[in-house]
């Protein structure tokens, strides 16, 4: 029988608490699906056997760590550095995708759909809440609410500030994994988690959750809420919004299709089509009632918008004479602006 691929390995550095309690993990390289061989060497040298486990280590291991690495053919670069690490280590080992049970655990997620291994709705992240502290993000990185005011205080007494920029679960990407041809406009407004695809734009009001984001090219100057996943080449118009897995109760998995336009001040609460477009102001929920049109401008019938999800090229509106939601056959796709979105 063969052998199911080992999920993933990454050796990481990060910050603990006074009481021994990881805060955050950084991993400069994780290995997704490395080779058993290579986990079983790396294994012996971490003291792991099995399982989903995160393993300390110190700095004097990672000397043998990157030998094997070497001899692997891997790249050490971002590794060997960790054996001057004055901060902790930890050795991640997730041999399957299964729920999470610690800290190290679910950065090394959150860092995998960040590098674009794995895509939202592609890893198990279930129990992550409790896993991640909540702790003020600041200028000397991650810092345990209990202890911050000690820390305020000393940085004062040096004459210096200590800037805390948020207190938050979720730090913001840049912070650990800034992909490929992308640019963000205001780096706290993604966070880690987030998978940005390749040419994707994000201006300075657009905002991308954990476990959700953008299939590719895109401009998005709203709201991508947590679990919704944008086709390539659309649109989110400023202040724009989609419900997402976290809102309201919802369980209906929304999505954005490929080459869509969300207006200014938009919202969608459904799964779209590929080609569609939803007017500016106008908030689609599955329960909005939509008087369907066709290609004359005649009413076919009376629908709930949610027996609309996922069809292709289909123009929501509001009468502006009725106030009525109608929809009806948009057969001209939106095209972005090519210089707009390179990132060159």
């Amino acid at each position: 029988m063969t052998q199911s691929p080992f999920f993933c390995l990454a050796i990481g550095v990060g910050t603990k608490n006074k009481k021994n309690e990881w805060l955050e993990v950084y991993y400069p390289k994780p290995l997704f699906q490395p080779d058993r061989t290579l986990v079983e060497k790396l294994g012996a040298i971490a003291g792991y056997s099995t399982g989903n486990s995160a393993v300390s280590i110190e700095p004097q291991q990672i000397v043998a760590i990157c030998e094997v690495l070497k001899a692997a053919d891997i790249d050490t670069d971002l590794v060997a550095p960790l054996a001057e690490s004055q901060q902790p280590l930890v050795v991640t080992f997730l041999e399957e995708d299964a729920a999470l049970s610690s800290t190290p655990e679910a950065y090394l997620k959150l860092h995998l759909i960040s590098l674009r291994h794995v895509k939202p709705h592609g890893t198990d992240l279930s129990g992550i809440f409790p896993l991640l502290p909540n702790v003020a993000w600041t200028n000397q990185g991650a810092i345990d609410l209990a202890e911050l005011p000690q820390r305020q205080l000393e940085a004062r007494l040096k004459g210096e500030l200590l800037e805390v920029s948020s207190v938050d679960k979720f730090p913001k990407m840049a912070n650990y994994v800034v992909p490929n041809g992308v640019r963000i406009a205001h780096t706290a407004r993604v966070r880690l988690g987030a998978y940005v695809g390749e040419g994707t734009t994000v201006m300075h009001e657009g905002f991308i959750n954990f476990n959700a984001g953008t299939e590719g090219t895109g401009m998005i100057e709203g709201r991508i809420s947590a679990g919704v996943m944008v086709g390539d080449g659309s649109d989110l118009g400023g202040s724009s919004s989609t419900m997402g897995t976290l809102s309201g109760g919802n369980n209906v998995v929304i999505s954005v299709g490929k080459n869509c336009l969300l207006g200014a001040n938009a919202g969608l609460g459904i799964p779209l089509g590929d080609r569609c477009t939803i007017e500016a102001g106008l908030y689609i929920t599955g329960g909005t009632k939509v008087s369907l049109l066709d290609d004359k401008n005649q009413l076919v019938r009376t629908l709930k918008a949610r027996e609309l999800s996922g069809k292709p090229d289909l123009l929501f509106r509001r009468n502006s004479q009725t106030g009525v939601v109608e929809c009806k056959a948009n057969r001209s796709a939106i095209a972005l602006n090519e210089e707009l979105h390179a990132h060159n």
